[in-house]
């Protein structure tokens, strides 16, 4: 297929610059794949589409305030760099600007000398190999400096750092919230709860190639990029109990989706504890063997992600969806307004 197909026009003043106050409050528009039909509600209806034996797999990712600003040493000249994985102990694959400036060997200070860093490669498109040097707990320093790396379509600044984390957010290491989680309250869970429906946790560290439109002409041409991911055993026998019992697995997310996905595949559409690096890309025509449905946010125009949402219910339907979205002014993106596909 070729990326063209998955392009949509989507006007400017409808990406969600900020958060709504209150997470439930955003629409959710429900696409029916049997009925082929599309309903517009509030996120709060979500429980009108669950039943009891349903499960709800969850990524627990926290987003790392991974922007910082800093000085090189020997001329003080400013740089900004981004994490992005941890490699091993202390070294960190990072993006940095301006990055010609930064060689190998460069010496950079970040909140005058807590975090002092060191670049020992350099790789393609901005890319850095650093060595970090601090006193204390990174994380607690990165609190201190870092900035919380929204996508580069969101302009405006955020003035609360928790408000890009899913009220579950646990495990530290994602570049990027799993957005489809940000519109869930723990009341809201907790009356999921009630209904007899079961949360279940996964882990996939969100990394900045979720952002990446594909330039590629055609998509079998695409490279997809590598996220780290875990599932526990407790997870691995909750979701495989819940298929026995003909429940339906709904995916929170496509970083969700992905983890489910990568998982069935290499068990032959079994659940089992797993961790490792998923490079799986998803896109028409693709038989799903993990997931039932699927809570979603809307995506950005020859995505990945729109592919993935287009392999689950059809390439027609989702972009008629999209269409009909624009129309009735949703909010798009990580901030915006949200999707039930069941």
């Amino acid at each position: 297929m070729n990326t063209e197909d998955f392009d949509f026009h989507l006007p400017e003043e409808l990406i969600a610059q900020t958060p709504l106050k209150n997470r439930d409050a955003s629409r959710l528009l429900v696409l029916d794949r049997d009925k082929d039909e599309v309903e517009h509600k509030q996120f709060t209806n979500i429980k009108d589409y669950l039943q009891k034996g349903d499960c709800l797999v969850l990524n627990d990712t926290r987003v790392l305030p991974a922007r910082l600003y800093g000085i090189k040493e020997d001329t003080g000249a400013k740089v900004e760099v981004l994490l992005l994985h941890q490699q091993e102990g202390d070294t960190w694959e990072v993006l940095a600007k301006p990055a010609k400036k930064i060689k190998a060997g460069t010496v950079l200070l970040f909140g005058e000398g807590k975090i002092r860093a060191t670049c020992t490669e350099i790789k393609d498109h901005g890319g850095r190999i650093l060595q970090l040097d601090y006193d204390g707990i990174l994380y607690e320093i990165l609190d201190e400096l870092g900035e919380m790396p929204l996508p580069p379509y969101i302009k405006e600044q955020l003035p609360e750092k928790e408000r890009y984390q899913t009220v579950y957010a646990k495990e530290e290491g994602s570049a990027a919230a799993p957005t489809a989680g940000l519109h869930f309250t723990n009341t809201l869970l907790d009356e999921i709860r009630a209904m007899g429906v079961t949360i279940a946790f996964i882990t996939l560290h969100v990394g900045l190639g979720t952002f990446r439109p594909v330039s590629e002409d055609t998509i079998d041409d695409h490279t997809m990029h590598a996220e780290f991911y875990h599932m526990s055993q407790e997870t691995a026998d909750t979701l495989a109990d819940v298929k026995a019992h003909n429940g339906r697995i709904v995916a929170v997310g496509t970083t969700s989706t992905r983890t489910l996905e990568t998982i069935a595949r290499d068990n032959n559409g079994q659940f089992s504890q797993s961790s490792g690096w998923t490079d799986i890309f998803i896109y028409p025509p693709y038989t799903f063997q993990a997931i039932d449905g699927l809570i979603t946010n809307f995506h950005l125009p020859k995505s990945t992600l729109i592919m993935m949402v287009s392999a689950f219910a059809g390439r027609e339907r989702i972009l008629n969806a999209y269409q009909e979205a624009v129309h009735e002014r949703y909010r798009f993106f990580s901030f915006g307004d949200a999707m039930l596909i069941l």
